[in-house]
């Protein structure tokens, strides 16, 4: 899974959750920039209530906690750093999931892609990490 979209891979991710990157890095930076601090002191690892969660569940409680602060999502960076799979053919799909997770119109959403040219473990396909940055704003 990334971004809430199922990608087709011969390999998968070991997590607590169902190991959505795109869907732990998004919460983390929408939490860090209202000043809530981060996913794990909301939703620990080692809580099974979070056993195989659907990742989307992450951002649409920390939504929730926006709106009750009156903040709303101004725009969405995401990067996925990984040497496989490809983004590219998923990449509209995983842009209009995160758009409607975050309650944003598509074009207020950028996914990309990057590699780290072969270098850590990242570089040898050993996993798999994602980094967003988000705007909020005063919904009131």
């Amino acid at each position: 899974m990334l971004g809430g979209v199922r990608v087709a891979h011969t390999h998968g991710v070991v997590a607590h959750s169902d190991g959505d990157v795109v869907l732990h890095a998004l919460p983390d930076a929408l939490l860090g920039a209202a000043g809530l601090g981060d996913i794990g002191q909301h939703f620990k690892d080692t809580d099974p209530r979070w056993k195989g969660a659907d990742s989307k569940r992450f951002v649409r409680a920390v939504m929730d906690m926006l709106r009750a602060r009156k903040l709303r999502v101004g725009n969405a960076d995401v990067t996925v750093l990984a040497e496989r799979p490809k983004l590219a053919p998923v990449r509209d799909d995983i842009r209009r999931q995160v758009a409607e997770l975050l309650e944003v119109g598509v074009e207020n959403v950028n996914v990309k892609a990057t590699t780290t040219e072969k270098l850590g473990f990242l570089g040898r396909a050993e996993g798999i990490a994602a980094q967003a940055v988000v705007l909020l704003v005063d919904a009131g």
